[in-house]
């Protein structure tokens, strides 16, 4: 079992910066593949990056390649997502998750372990 809690969410304007952290617990956190997945109202989740056990291969959706990157520290059992030039449409509840896998995957469904999701607001 592995708790996740998230914490960095917030209101920025639009082309400023956050950096949202993930803590689990457990003792056996570099055997998980990580991801970052956000929801804004009326929308579907959708995957922003992933990244796996060891954080040599990550994944961004295209609407976030370049803007945001997603890092973990094995020793600190965290999974950390910094977002530059934040955009309106960045808007959305962030959720940090957790796979008992070692290699990433995209897809929402293949995730075992959930946080309780921090709000990412961007003003215009």
């Amino acid at each position: 079992q592995v708790q996740l809690v998230e914490s960095g969410g917030g209101l920025v304007q639009a082309g400023g910066s956050l950096r949202l952290s993930c803590a689990a617990s457990g003792r056996t956190f570099s055997s998980y593949a990580m991801g970052w997945f956000r929801q804004a109202p009326g929308k579907e989740r959708e995957s922003v990056a992933a990244i796996n056990w060891s954080g040599s291969n990550t994944y961004y959706a295209d609407s976030v390649k370049g803007r945001f990157t997603i890092s973990r520290d094995n020793a600190g059992n965290t999974v950390n997502l910094q977002m530059n030039s934040l955009k309106p449409e960045d808007t959305a509840v962030y959720y940090c998750a957790a796979r008992r896998k070692v290699t990433l995957d995209s897809r929402w469904a293949t995730y075992d372990y959930w946080g309780q999701g921090t709000q990412v607001t961007v003003s215009s």
